[in-house]
C-alpha cells in the first residue's frame, strides 16, 4: 500500500477509535449508535474527499487497516543494513586510538551510539518476523557505500590527520550508501516498522553527512 494512503487510513481509523471510545463512555442516557449486523458500537469512518462520513461496524473498521505484511524488500533491507551498520562500527572503533581530531572522535562516538541500537532493533524485527530470508545471489560487498577490505586495511594503518581524512571520506560514502538503501526500501517495502527505521536512517545519516563535510 502506498505510504500516503496508509497514513490516511491510519489517521482516519485513529479518529474512528476516538469517536467510538467517546460513544462507549457516554452515560447521558442516549443509546450508543450501532451499525447494522453488529453487536458493538458503530464507528464513523471519514469519507473520501467530497464524500460524507459513514457509520461502520468495528469489524469493518478493522478490515480497513492497511496490510503491512513484510515483503522481500523489507527482509533484504533489514538483513543488509545490519551488515552495513556493523562495518560502520568497525570503522568507528578505530577512532579513539588513531584519530587526531577531537571532532572526528566525537562524530565516531555519535555514529557508534546510534547504530548499535539500530542493529539490535533490526535483529529484533527479524526475530519477530520469522528470522532471516534468503537473499539469492546478492553480494554484501556490492551494497552501496561499503568500504573494501583494502580501504579498511588502509584505515587501520593510518594515524593522526591521515586517519581523520580517510575516515571522513569513507564514512561519508558509507552514509550515502545507507541513505540510498533506505530510500529504496521506502519505495519497495511494505512494513510500517521497516519504513520507520529507514526514515530514521535517512534523517540521521543525512545530518551526519552534512556535519562531516563541514569538518
Amino acid at each position: 500500500m502506498n505510504r500516503r494512503i496508509r497514513g490516511v487510513v491510519v489517521v482516519a481509523l485513529g479518529a474512528v477509535t476516538v469517536w467510538a471510545l467517546a460513544g462507549c463512555e457516554s452515560g447521558s442516557g442516549g443509546e450508543t449508535p450501532r451499525s447494522k449486523g453488529s453487536s458493538g458500537p458503530a464507528v464513523v469512518a471519514p469519507g473520501k474527499p467530497g464524500e460524507e462520513a459513514r457509520r461502520i461496524s468495528p469489524e469493518e473498521a478493522a478490515r480497513l487497516l492497511p496490510d503491512d505484511k513484510p515483503n522481500a524488500a523489507d527482509f533484504t533491507y533489514t538483513q543488509m543494513m545490519i551488515v552495513h551498520h556493523r562495518q560502520a562500527l568497525t570503522m568507528t572503533a578505530l577512532a579513539p586510538q588513531r584519530a587526531e581530531s577531537t571532532q572526528v572522535r566525537k562524530v565516531a562516538e555519535r555514529i557508534a551510539a546510534a547504530q548499535q541500537p539500530e542493529i539490535g532493533a533490526m535483529e529484533g524485527w527479524l526475530k519477530n518476523n520469522g528470522g532471516p530470508r534468503s537473499q539469492g545471489a546478492h553480494d554484501h560487498h556490492s551494497m552501496p557505500g561499503m568500504a573494501t577490505e583494502a580501504q579498511l586495511a588502509e584505515l587501520r594503518n593510518a594515524k593522526g590527520k591521515a586517519f581523520d581524512e580517510l575516515f571522513l571520506k569513507l564514512m561519508i560514502t558509507h552514509h550515502e550508501g545507507a541513505v540510498t538503501m533506505a530510500a529504496q526500501v521506502l519505495g519497495e517495502g511494505n512494513n510500517v516498522l521497516v519504513e520507520e527505521m529507514a526514515s530514521d536512517v535517512i534523517a540521521q545519516q543525512t545530518a551526519e553527512i552534512n556535519r562531516m563535510r563541514s569538518m
